[in-house]
């Protein structure tokens, strides 16, 4: 069975109802709201993740944006802190809202987004997430996500942050779309692909024809009655390992059984299997 310290990564979506708590996007303002108990009030802290995890025997960690209380940077130093303690790395931080596509707000959104990279610097997250765009597929909403990147690219300029994307929300929901928008940026923003944002017949042939750009993916699997779908799951990291995927699978799980920690332990030993 292959290693799981370089090709297993948890989220904190994943976890959340062990974190319980969430802290919404207010778009117009830089400031985190209160936090509500969204999935009930949990039984752990996000500083206190990074020393669970790696007793469970994870080291690589993505953080959805509003799993953070704060964005004050004494509490960053002390997340980042405990992620080094822990020996846990800081894979990347999902900024999980923004539209840079939206004809209204888009630049508003793309300013928004991009503070949220000086949130990742400051963590020392290796990669950040951002969502390309909202809007349905166009030439017109294709050229607004690409100046958005852009606007981007040179904000984060100088920095070992690497800024990556996902096929997720419409514009992004078909294999040219995803292209289209990684050829326009020349590298410059690397690919995150998701199993379990596409369905359908041809979902397979879908993931197939991006995942050769794939720099990480969200390994989501299904579960029904608290057991592991193998046979989509096979499918899925099948199509990753024959386009000659080597990086992370990052762990996503939300079924309501069995267990978080049951489900994700699921999901790791049938990827590592199929690992060799």
């Amino acid at each position: 069975m292959a290693d799981s310290a370089d090709r297993i990564a948890l989220s904190t979506w994943s976890l959340h109802r062990l974190l319980g708590s969430t802290y919404p996007h207010d778009l117009s303002t830089d400031a985190v709201g209160p936090g509500e108990d969204t999935y009930g009030e949990g039984e752990e802290s996000l500083l206190g993740l990074p020393s669970v995890m790696a007793n469970h025997g994870y080291h690589r960690l993505e953080i959805v944006s509003f799993h953070l209380r704060s964005r004050d940077p004494v509490y960053l130093g002390e997340l980042r802190d405990q992620l080094k303690v822990s020996h846990v790395r800081l894979q990347t931080l999902l900024i999980d809202a923004g539209d840079m596509t939206d004809p209204v707000n888009g630049a508003r959104d793309t300013a928004w987004i991009g503070r949220w990279l000086d949130v990742a610097n400051e963590l020392g997250a290796e990669n950040a997430r951002i969502i390309a765009g909202k809007q349905p597929y166009s030439p017109e909403t294709l050229e607004r996500s690409v100046a958005g990147f852009r606007e981007l690219i040179a904000r984060n300029a100088g920095s070992p942050l690497r800024l990556v994307t996902e096929n997720w929300f419409d514009l992004l929901s078909t294999p040219a779309a995803v292209n289209a928008l990684l050829d326009r940026l020349e590298g410059e923003v690397g690919l995150l692909a998701d199993f379990g944002n596409w369905g359908g017949p041809g979902k397979y042939e879908d993931l197939a024809a991006i995942f050769p750009r794939a720099e990480l993916c969200h390994a989501k699997a299904s579960f029904a009655d608290g057991q592991l779908d193998e046979a989509d799951y096979g499918d899925c990291v099948g199509v990753a390992e024959s386009a000659g995927y080597i990086g992370p699978y990052t762990l996503i799980f939300d079924a309501d059984h069995p267990h978080e920690w049951t489900g994700l332990a699921a999901e790791r030993d049938f990827i590592l299997s199929r690992l060799g």
